[in-house]
């Protein structure tokens, strides 16, 4: 067994199961939302999540930061049990979720985040310098006095980012912290975390997200989890390479309709997705040998439509996701 407290964050066989309430005879009273998650967090790890809706991110999230009982096996956080040793825990925690409502309206930004440093008894005077270090950070600067209520989603969001920072944490989890945020802004978090975590190398992240991009730059190691279980972890390089052997395509057809799904019966295709556009299709394809190519083409012609586009590529992180769980990202989180 892994001594927890080499470790930031450590789980083994975790389990947890929901009872349901008002179901009818004969139907199912639980629902399984964890199934035996071992997983091993670094300290000085940035270390990313990455599921569908519904997959037990969130119940493993709530299981760590204390807010949830296992209903079998061991969570450990920075050494320390999570259910019998919660309140040694918290003080070393810190969460951010994206999109949630944090503060109080009437007060200022200022006013709200030095708040909330003291409730971990932070010194006042260097919670007011960090409070315009991070502000400065993120570009909001200029808006230290203006009041919570005021802010749009997006500098809300920024706000509740830097609540996260405030109190130099042992582990931080940020859970979609990038979520409804533009492409500016969701640069600027990029940074912060990169920056924080150079600062702190002995720190580490638990981050959950539904942008591939943003975890494949960002993450040292990813879990993909769904329907409760790990199904891989590793560097976002070495996912990618356990597709190497496969051929991946990108296609672009004139439209195809239903006919589309023709192409699931197609010997060869491992995995493939297809987007309908104005004026064409967009068919991402895994093949499992190129000869299998021919089938493709063949198939696309007998259902009427023609090849416009053709280019073979190297794996993603999507590509991996999708021979994993069996849709894309966008797909399983609608």
């Amino acid at each position: 067994m892994t001594n927890p407290t080499d470790t930031a964050i450590l789980t083994e066989n975790l389990g947890r199961i929901y009872k349901l309430r008002n179901t009818k005879k004969g139907e199912n009273t639980e629902r399984v939302a964890l199934e035996g998650v071992s997983l091993q967090v670094n300290r000085g790890e940035l270390f990313g999540l990455l599921g569908p809706n519904g997959a037990g991110k969130s119940t493993l999230i709530k299981i760590l930061v204390t807010l949830l009982a296992p209903s079998s096996g061991k969570a450990f956080v920075a050494g320390h049990d999570v259910w019998a040793e919660a309140q040694a825990i918290r003080p070393k925690i810190n969460m951010v979720s994206g999109g949630e409502s944090v503060g109080y309206g009437l007060l200022t930004v200022e006013e709200n985040l030095w708040m909330f440093s003291q409730f971990y008894g932070l010194d006042n005077g260097a919670a007011r310098r960090r409070i315009k270090e991070l502000m400065t950070q993120v570009g909001m600067a200029d808006r230290l006095k203006s009041k919570s209520s005021d802010l749009s989603t997006g500098l809300r969001q920024k706000m509740n980012i830097v609540r996260g920072f405030l109190t130099d944490p042992e582990i931080l989890f940020l859970d979609e912290p990038t979520l409804g945020l533009d492409v500016n802004a969701g640069l600027q978090i990029r940074e912060l975390v990169r920056g924080w975590m150079k600062q702190h190398p002995e720190r580490s992240i638990l981050l959950t997200t539904h942008y591939m991009m943003e975890a494949d730059d960002l993450c040292d190691r990813i879990a993909i989890i769904d329907q409760g279980k790990v199904l891989a972890c590793d560097t976002p390089t070495n996912l990618k390479r356990t597709l190497q052997k496969d051929a991946i395509f990108h296609l672009q057809t004139t439209p195809l309709g239903e006919k589309a799904q023709q192409l699931a019966g197609v010997s060869g295709i491992h995995k493939f997705t297809h987007t309908a556009q104005d004026g064409s299709d967009t068919l991402e394809m895994i093949l499992q040998a190129e000869d299998a190519l021919g089938n493709v083409i063949s198939t696309i012609n007998q259902a009427g439509a023609q090849l416009l586009n053709l280019s073979k590529r190297e794996a993603t992180l999507e590509d991996v996701f999708i021979h994993l769980v069996g849709r894309s990202l966008s797909d399983a989180t609608q």
